[in-house]
């Protein structure tokens, strides 16, 4: 066998392997998602409840999923309650509800933020570490 097979031979196992490693690695990796469902309710005493699905992996601390929320064109966002997240991996759904202090919220169009966190202890203080962020206009709808 000549040199020059061998090499070939050699190459093109190495662009087999390259060419499979992505995609051994994209179908079995790890990720972490959150979404916001595309309608949250607004009930006759002004409390907003927002929802959607999250997915999160390794936490070494206490993780939330935390809602704000904002319309228009105001620079007030609405913290919208917490939830205890669960970091194994599988989707869970969350749903977060709360009464805005100020600036009471209308139906119709709202953007909100949802994020997934936890706060680590690494070091003593808890600080605070993300695993995702979603953005998503939704519609506010009278409960």
């Amino acid at each position: 066998m000549s040199m020059r097979s061998v090499l070939g031979t050699a190459a093109g196992a190495a662009l087999l392997l390259l060419a499979a490693a992505p995609a051994a690695t994209a179908s079995t990796a790890p990720y972490e998602t959150v979404t916001v469902d595309p309608t949250g309710s607004i009930a006759p005493d002004g409390t907003v409840t927002l929802s959607g699905t999250y997915r999160c992996l390794g936490n070494s601390g206490a993780a939330f999923v935390s809602s704000s929320v904002v319309q228009g064109d105001s620079p007030v966002r609405h913290g919208i309650g917490g939830t205890r997240a669960v970091c194994d991996g599988m989707e869970h759904t969350w749903q977060n509800s709360g009464k805005p202090s100020s600036d009471p919220l209308t139906p119709g169009a709202a953007k909100v933020e949802a994020t997934v966190m936890e706060l680590s202890s690494g070091g003593g203080l808890p600080l605070p570490r993300f695993h995702a962020v979603q953005q998503q206009d939704i519609t506010l709808a009278k409960s």
